[in-house]
C-alpha cells in the first residue's frame, strides 16, 4: 500500500472526522445547555484516561503486525500473540469499565460541579459513558491490527462514517428522543457497539490466512514474555502522558462549573485540532518506519523522518499561529457568541501555542519506536511528569484555566528546544542541529513573524461575525502560504502535484 495514500486517506479522515466535531459542537451548546455539553466534555476525558489501561499493548500489535508482513513473525507465533492479547484486553474492558459502573454515584455527587441537571440524569449518564468508553477502548486492539497491516485506506473511511454517526446523526436522534443527556449517551453506547463488531471483523479478515485455518495456535502469555519490556516501556510512558496531558482537565472539571468547565473544553477541543490534524502523518510514518527496520533500511528510515518533520512543520505551525493570533475572531465565527469567544480566547490561544509544539516535539519518539527502545523516551516522560503535574496542579487551582494555558505552553517549548536536542544527540549524534533548524526553525521564524505582522494590522474585535470569518480565512492563507513557501518538501509535493496535473 502506497505511503502517500495513507497519508491522504488518514488525513482526510482526520480531517473530516475533526471538522465536523468542531463544527457540531455549538449546536450541542445551544441544544442542550452549556452544563449537559459539560458532562460531553467529561466523556471524552474519561475516554482518554481509560487509555491508561492499554498497557502498551495497542502499538505493540501495531508493530508485530507490521513485523508480521514483513515477514519477521510467523503467522503461528503471531496469532498465538493475538489471541493473548484479545484475553487481556477483554479482561482489562471488563474491569476498567466495571469499576467506573459502581463509581459512577460518588463521581456525580461528589466531584462534578451541577448546577442545574438533576442528579439522576448526571449518575446514569455516568455510568452509561463507563460501558461505552470500555466498548471503544476494547477497538484499539482491532485498530492497532488494522494500522499495522497498513489498510488505512480502509479504517480512514470507516472512521469517517463512524464520525458522522457519532457528531452529526445523534442530533437527529436527539430531535426524536429529545435533547438530554441520557439521550446522547444512549446513542453514543449504540455507535460504540457497532463500530467494535466492524472493527473486529476486519482486523480478524485481515489476519486469517485459508490454508493456515485451524493452526494458529492457543492464547498463551508466554507469547508476551519477549515484548513486555516494549509493552511495558510504552504503557508507562503513555500513563505519562494521559497525566501530562490530561490532568489540568481532570482538575478542572472538579474544580469549575459543569457550564465553565464547558468553556474550558471549547477552546481546548478547538486547539486539539493541531494534533488531530498532524497525528495521521505519525500514524501512517509509524508502521512504516518499523517495517524499514525490520528490512533493515536505515537510509530510508532517515529521509522519512526528516521529510515527515518538514510536514508535520507545515501544518502544525501555520495552525498554532493562525489559532494565537486570531483566537478571539476564531471563535466567534464559530460560536457567534460573543460572551464565549472572550472568555475563551487566552485559554486557546495558549494551548494552540502548546500542541503546535508538542507535535513537533513527538518525532525523537518515532525513531525509538521503530528501533523496538523506547529508554530515552521513558526518561523524557517521567521529566515531563515531575515537572509538568505539580505546576499544573497549583496553577489550575489558584488561576484556573489561564494558568494550566500557560504552564502547558511553557513546558512544552522548554521539551522541545532542550530534552528533543539532548535525545537526538544520544541516538543519533550529529542529527539535531540540521534537524531543528531545516525542518522547524526555518518554517517556524517566518510563520511566526508574518502571524505577528497580521495581528497588529487587523483591528480589535467589534465586528460583525461574517467580517470574523473574512479574517480568519485571510491569517490561515497567509500563514499556511508562508510555511509552504519555506519548506523544501511541501514545494517538491506542490511542484510534483502541479506537474502531475499538467500532463
Amino acid at each position: 500500500m502506497s505511503l502517500r495514500l495513507n497519508v491522504v486517506a488518514n488525513l482526510s479522515s482526520q480531517l473530516y472526522s475533526s471538522i465536523v466535531a468542531i463544527i457540531i459542537v455549538p449546536f450541542y451548546v445551544k441544544s442542550m445547555g452549556a452544563e449537559a455539553y459539560g458532562l460531553v466534555g467529561f466523556f471524552s476525558m474519561l475516554q482518554v484516561w481509560f487509555g491508561v489501561l492499554d498497557l502498551g499493548l495497542t502499538p505493540t500489535i501495531a508493530r508485530e503486525t507490521s513485523r508480521f508482513f514483513g515477514g519477521a513473525l510467523s503467522f503461528k507465533d503471531y496469532r498465538i500473540l493475538f489471541r493473548s492479547l484479545t484475553v487481556i484486553f477483554v479482561g482489562v474492558a471488563l474491569v476498567g469499565g466495571g469499576v467506573m459502573l459502581m463509581l459512577a454515584p460518588l463521581i456525580s455527587d461528589g466531584w462534578l460541579q451541577v448546577r442545574e441537571l438533576p442528579t439522576s440524569d448526571v449518575v446514569v449518564s455516568v455510568q452509561i459513558m463507563a460501558v461505552t468508553v470500555a466498548m471503544r477502548w476494547m477497538g484499539g486492539l482491532y485498530r492497532g491490527v488494522i494500522t499495522g497491516s497498513e489498510r488505512l485506506v480502509w479504517l480512514s473511511g470507516f472512521n469517517g462514517v463512524v464520525a458522522t454517526l457519532r457528531f452529526v446523526v445523534v442530533l437527529v436522534a436527539m430531535a426524536i428522543w429529545g435533547f438530554e443527556p441520557v439521550v446522547f449517551f444512549i446513542y453514543q453506547l449504540v455507535v460504540a457497539a457497532i463500530e467494535l463488531g466492524v472493527l473486529g471483523w476486519m482486523a480478524l479478515r485481515l489476519i486469517t490466512i485459508p490454508e493456515m485455518k485451524g493452526k494458529g495456535g492457543q492464547w498463551s502469555f508466554v507469547s508476551i514474555k519477549p515484548l513486555l519490556r516494549f509493552s511495558l516501556t510504552i504503557a508507562f510512558t503513555s500513563s505519562i502522558w494521559v497525566f501530562v496531558t490530561q490532568t489540568d482537565k481532570l482538575i478542572l472539571s472538579g474544580v469549575l462549573s459543569l457550564s465553565e468547565y464547558a468553556y474550558f473544553t471549547l477552546a481546548v477541543l478547538v486547539a486539539s485540532g493541531i494534533t488531530i490534524v498532524t497525528g495521521p502523518l505519525s500514524s501512517a510514518l509509524l508502521p512504516r518506519l518499523a517495517r524499514l527496520h525490520a528490512e533493515g533500511n536505515g537510509a530510508e528510515i532517515s529521509k522519512l523522518y526528516n521529510r515527515f518533520a518538514q510536514l508535520v512543520s507545515v501544518v502544525a505551525v501555520s495552525l498554532m499561529v493562525t489559532m494565537a493570533g486570531c483566537s478571539e475572531a476564531l471563535l466567534y465565527a464559530w460560536t457567534g457568541d460573543r460572551e464565549i469567544s472572550i472568555a475563551a480566547t487566552p485559554i486557546l490561544r495558549l494551548y494552540a501555542l502548546g500542541n503546535g509544539l508538542l507535535a513537533l516535539s513527538s518525532f525523537p519518539f518515532y525513531l525509538q519506536y521503530a528501533r523496538g527502545s523506547l529508554r530515552w523516551h521513558l526518561i523524557g516522560s517521567v521529566l515531563l511528569l515531575v515537572l509538568l503535574i505539580p505546576t499544573t496542579v497549583m496553577a489550575a487551582v489558584k488561576v484556573g484555566a489561564v494558568g494550566s494555558g500557560y504552564v502547558w505552553f511553557t513546558i512544552n517549548a522548554l521539551y522541545l528546544f532542550g530534552w528533543v536536542a539532548y535525545v537526538h544527540s544520544k541516538i543519533e549524534p550529529g542529527l539535531h542541529k540540521n534537524w531543528i533548524v531545516n525542518n522547524v526553525l526555518i518554517i517556524m521564524l517566518p510563520t511566526g513573524i508574518v502571524g505577528v505582522v497580521l495581528t497588529m494590522m487587523f483591528p480589535s474585535f467589534q465586528y460583525h461575525r461574517g467580517i470574523a470569518f473574512v479574517e480568519v480565512a485571510i491569517f490561515s492563507t497567509f500563514c499556511l502560504s508562508t510555511a509552504v513557501l519555506c519548506s523544501s518538501e511541501a514545494r517538491r509535493l506542490m511542484i510534483s502535484l502541479v506537474r502531475r496535473r499538467l500532463v
